[in-house]
């Protein structure tokens, strides 16, 4: 089993003016020292609107500068959210293999629908449409990815004509594409796409393992993958997996506070419970009175990777046994140099049996897999690209010119370009009137 770490950037309120470059600083040297220690990858959610919760907003732009202080640790984008409204696939395409090009192919995609109805809102985003939206998004910026040209798409949600979307990503054709899985129906889903599933579980690793066994008993009875590479892969993050190790249980707690169930607590204000005023509601405020009344909320739905070396040790061997590829530990807000610590002592004390049994499970599982991706690919789906014509497909400028040009006949090549632009205005403006 991997084991991995979670950034969300929460910030609890007050702020002072220099909190936020303050935290993105103390990130990346966490992710250093992570590096260094042995974590398998450092991933990143995406919100937006979703203050004191999380100010993670712009992955790409953190672990780009992530990718420069390190040189082992994978970047995860856990996820990025697919509609087009917030992210456009070509874009996408676009950001993903950047990163994967200055990371020397270190990226991993983790795609998802956003579904906190503050951030839906925020871009005029129909919840009922969501799932579609992440259908079209996913093909159309893995179809950029991997193109030359992209030939167009011209779907409900989407619609782009031919473009060749550059940079390709080091990793060819594409990195390992993920899908954030909330509920056993979106794990059996990722196993039928030959997507690796996020998986949130909060119930602990026995019903974890369930999880687990169902994603690959789809994956290997009905995946049908419509992504040219499959990912046969379930991680597990949750609430109940907060990360804080210190030489004694009682200095772990100590140190943790009352953060570790914040991450939960967050999730429930935006997603279910919460009445949300922008720049009013006090979100720690209200989490800090609810611990007061009830202590326990403190940790979050279980206890977590908090301890000793010894005791994280065997609370991270429950969750290999359940079979899980990965496990994903989240960090404690405002508590940089208790997480520096922590890190420390997990990559002395902690990681290296891990990661030794790792290899040797990494090697096992691709033999055990390849009757089974076999068998995936006679199933293989290929995504229905919409037919464009030909006007549409090349832009909408039927000049009837191709091919590449010399000096001399670029001042002819404009006036040609201009009259089509002028043909194609008075088509629209005759279609309208008519």
């Amino acid at each position: 089993m991997k084991v991995s770490l979670f950034y969300e950037f929460a910030l609890p309120r007050p702020w002072a003016a220099d909190d936020e470059q303050k935290m993105f600083q103390e990130g990346l040297k966490e992710v250093e020292a992570a590096d260094k220690a042995g974590f398998s990858t450092v991933w990143l959610t995406e919100h937006h609107f979703l203050e004191e919760y999380c100010h993670s907003t712009a992955p790409e732009m953190f672990l780009a500068a992530a990718s420069q202080r390190t040189k082992d640790i994978r970047l995860g984008f856990g996820i990025m959210h697919m509609p087009p409204a917030i992210n456009h696939p070509a874009r996408i395409a676009e950001r993903v293999a950047t990163l994967d090009l200055i990371s020397n192919g270190r990226v991993e995609f983790g795609t998802g629908e956003s579904s906190s109805v503050g951030e839906l809102g925020g871009f005029n985003i129909d919840p009922a449409d969501k799932r579609d939206q992440w259908e079209e998004a996913v093909q159309v910026a893995i179809r950029c990815m991997v193109e030359e040209p992209f030939t167009g798409f011209k779907g409900e949600h989407i619609q782009m004509p031919a473009r060749n979307v550059v940079p390709k990503p080091l990793q060819r054709p594409h990195p390992p594409v993920w899908v954030a899985c909330t509920r056993p129906s979106s794990v059996q889903m990722a196993a039928q796409k030959g997507m690796g599933a996020l998986s949130f579980a909060y119930t602990g690793p026995e019903a974890l393992g369930e999880r687990v066994r169902g994603y690959y008993d789809e994956f290997e009875n009905a995946a049908a993958p419509s992504i040219p590479v499959m990912n046969p892969n379930i991680l597990a993050i949750g609430g109940d997996l907060s990360m804080m190790v210190a030489p004694t249980d009682e200095q772990a707690v100590e140190r943790l506070g009352i953060g570790g169930g914040f991450f939960s607590f967050g999730i429930m204000h935006y997603y279910m419970t919460g009445m949300h005023t922008p720049g009013r509601t006090k979100v720690w405020e209200t989490y800090a009175s609810e611990v007061a009344n009830d202590p326990t909320l403190a940790y979050g739905p279980g206890r977590g990777a908090i301890g000793s070396p010894e005791t994280v040790r065997e609370f991270l061997r429950s969750y290999e046994a359940s079979g899980v590829d990965e496990i994903i530990l989240l960090l404690n807000p405002r508590a940089h140099e208790a997480t520096l610590e922590s890190i420390e002592l997990m990559g002395k004390e902690v990681l290296p049996e891990f990661i030794e049994r790792d290899a040797a499970a990494v090697k096992a599982k691709a033999k055990r897999m390849e009757p089974i991706l076999a068998k995936a690919e006679t199933r293989r789906r290929p995504w229905a690209v919409p037919a464009m014509d030909e006007e549409y497909a090349f832009g909408g400028l039927p000049t009837g010119r191709g091919g590449s040009f010399t000096a001399s006949e670029i001042p002819e090549a404009m006036e040609e370009m201009a009259a089509g632009q002028a043909q194609a205005a008075e088509r629209a403006a005759g279609e309208a009137s008519s």
